[in-house]
């Protein structure tokens, strides 16, 4: 197969395991060791994956000051679904910011390919971005910030065998029982992730602009 016909993703990968040992020990040197994620995250310590498919895992903390601005972009609140996943959507790109500066991925690139370049800080995949995205609305939904979705396990799309992995966040509408995407891995750190309905996501579906 020729290099000039493998996908994006792949050559990526690629790159990215002949760059990863150096990078990695330097990590973990300065950390120690990769922590267990928390289970039962709060505001104020929570734990968030970055360095690709969670290869390191980081405690993080939010003051009050800080989730308050989540809890404002809830206020006033939504109403109808729509207008609820639009909040989502606004609160996630506000903790992205947030994070980013604790865990140095505020130059967090979307997709994969330019981050492997361009990108001067920690770089997340789709894994640690659809995790630490369901961190984050599972904190907003034990706040009670959420009023008509619930969150859901991630899903996987793909598999090799109808395209690249790629893994979302996920939300169910409470009254429909439509499940909703809510995919941050395509553009830079925060900006809004895309949230469209997760069936037509599992189809390949990427929105205009998005980085891979």
């Amino acid at each position: 197969m020729k290099f000039q016909n493998l996908h994006p993703a792949l050559i990526a990968l690629t790159l990215l395991l002949l760059m990863s040992p150096p990078l990695q020990a330097g990590f973990l040197d300065h950390d120690n060791n990769k922590k267990p994620p928390i289970k039962d995250p709060v505001p104020s310590r929570f734990s968030v994956c970055y360095q690709h498919t969670c290869t390191m895992i980081d405690h993080v903390g939010l003051s009050q000051q800080q989730w308050q601005g989540v809890q404002e972009r809830f206020n006033p609140a939504a109403a109808n679904a729509e207008q609820e996943r639009r909040q989502i959507a606004s609160a996630i790109a506000y903790l992205e910011i947030e994070v980013g500066g604790k865990i140095n991925s505020l130059d967090d690139r979307g997709g994969n390919l330019e981050g492997v370049f361009k990108a001067k800080g920690n770089q997340l995949d789709c894994i640690d971005e659809s995790t630490n995205s369901t961190t984050y609305m599972t904190m907003m939904e034990r706040d009670g910030l959420l009023k008509f979705h619930s969150v859901q396990p991630r899903a996987t799309r793909g598999f090799f065998i109808m395209g690249w992995p790629h893994s979302t966040a996920v939300i169910k509408d409470n009254a429909t029982d439509r499940r909703w995407a809510v995919d941050s891995w395509f553009f830079d750190n925060g900006t809004e992730p895309t949230i469209v309905m997760l069936k037509k996501w599992r189809t390949g579906w990427s929105p205009e602009g998005a980085k891979h």
